[in-house]
């Protein structure tokens, strides 16, 4: 299977599926010399995880990570203090597959014969065949994600040490929107805020990093004993979750208990809306708005890899039906006047009048804030009744309602949207500092 790597300077290879025995990426062109530990990836991969809300599917999955290659086991000679320092060695991070259980991999057996309508069950059967890994859609599920959020939250870190922030929210749910016009330094603050408080309220986050139960000193087999220890005792651990307390937690942290929009009535109009929908057993898409400052002027290269382009390879992303840079497809109702961002100086700077173009003119960034956004369609796992086919037989067949599902699956796209997003960003900066360099020494000579 190709199509599973993604990048040029920074480079992202991912495999696995849901039910096999867990999931990995592997990156390359990382930078030697950076501490990461599995508790700060984890901080990133609990925002996408299901089973949190009222808006999520039930699945149990943790998804806690194991960093396995790629950093020092000890300091490189005594007091080097470079222990679990990156070596600039490629960089793979496990995501181990604890809520697989045979009941679930039984009920998948049992409707295997009959594709889910919005789902790649039947292109991928008569792609790969009868050996198609159709248990939970294999590398087809949106399991698959939580390679991006991992992988992507090394770029994350990398870029935010140059400079450049990411950052992602939810533009619109269920046809309710997010106010027009966001500040992106709030929205920022707001985010963040979001992900302490998701943070504060995640047994496996508690129990694991903070109480020390798994520790970046831990040798692999030791963190896969506590590892195996864990998928015994998952429905223990969350029942330590802290209740989401709504008034609580918008005192204390300032966000909506559920969906990260960076105003929280819309955030609670957005919640409502999606569990109306839901309680017919339908589901709601929405759109999730990623943006991305500090971003020299540059990024980015003519033709094929214009960086608008590589942003739109987030279509790779399940669900994810359109993806607009700027104004996108606004431009269609706007003249060439209106559409254009007019720029001026101010004090030697160039300040531009709009950002219609989103940060991006002829594939290379401005120096304005990035801005991009994803269109992502409802779940299409539902609790309806729905027509199929028998994909052995081609018969005509009804598929049953499914009630294990996401209400929405919005709220767990924009994580993954930031970290993807970051990976590219970080893919074209390093080409960028390496040509901005070879041109110093070129007009030095």
């Amino acid at each position: 299977m190709i199509g599973c790597h993604i990048g040029r300077n920074f480079q992202v290879t991912v495999s696995g599926g849901s039910y096999q025995e867990g999931l990995t990426a592997i990156i390359q062109g990382h930078v030697p010399g950076m501490h990461i530990t599995e508790q700060e990836i984890y901080g990133d991969l609990l925002l996408r995880k299901p089973g949190v809300d009222e808006l999520s599917s039930p699945r149990k999955e943790p998804d806690l990570p194991i960093i396995y290659t790629g950093v020092n086991a000890a300091d490189t000679i005594e007091g080097a203090g470079n222990k679990n320092h990156t070596n600039g060695t490629p960089l793979a991070i496990l995501i181990p597959n604890l809520d697989r259980h045979f009941i679930h991999i039984k009920q998948y057996q049992d409707t295997n014969r009959t594709p889910r309508p919005g789902h790649a069950s039947y292109a991928s059967f008569m792609k790969y065949g009868p050996d198609d890994d159709a248990i939970g859609a294999g590398i087809f599920s949106g399991r698959y994600t939580s390679t991006i959020v991992a992988a992507g939250y090394v770029a994350k870190k990398i870029l935010n040490k140059c400079g450049i922030e990411v950052f992602s929210y939810i533009k619109e749910l269920a046809s309710v929107r997010c106010p027009e016009v966001v500040d992106y330094a709030q929205a920022l603050e707001y985010t963040n805020a979001y992900k302490k408080m998701r943070h504060d309220h995640d047994p496996f986050y508690q129990e694991i990093y903070v109480k020390g139960r798994i520790t970046e000193d831990m040798r692999f087999l030791q963190k896969t004993k506590i590892m195996a220890e864990i998928e015994n005792e998952i429905s223990d651990i969350r029942k330590k979750a802290p209740k989401f307390v709504p008034g609580e937690i918008k005192e204390k942290y300032g966000v909506h208990h559920i969906v990260n929009c960076p105003d929280i009535e819309a955030a609670q109009a957005m919640t409502d809306a999606c569990n109306k929908i839901s309680a017919t057993g339908d589901s709601a898409g929405g759109i999730v708005e990623v943006v991305a400052t500090g971003v020299p002027v540059g990024l980015g290269e003519p033709v094929f890899n214009k960086l608008d382009a590589e942003l739109g390879r987030m279509l790779g992303i399940g669900a994810v039906k359109g993806v607009e840079i700027g104004a996108g497809f606004a431009v269609k109702d706007m003249t060439g006047y209106e559409n254009n961002d007019q720029m001026h100086s101010e004090d030697g700077k160039v300040v531009f009048d709009s950002n219609h173009a989103g940060g991006i003119t002829g594939g290379l960034s401005t120096g304005q804030a990035i801005v991009a956004r994803l269109a992502v369609k409802g779940t299409p796992t539902i609790d309806k009744p729905q027509h199929t086919i028998d994909k052995y037989t081609k018969e005509n067949k009804e598929l049953a309602a499914i009630t294990r599902r996401d209400a929405t699956i919005v709220a767990r796209i924009w994580p993954i949207a930031e970290n993807y997003t970051a990976m590219v960003l970080l893919d074209h900066l390093m080409a960028y500092y390496g040509y901005e360099q070879m041109k110093k020494l070129i007009q030095q000579g």
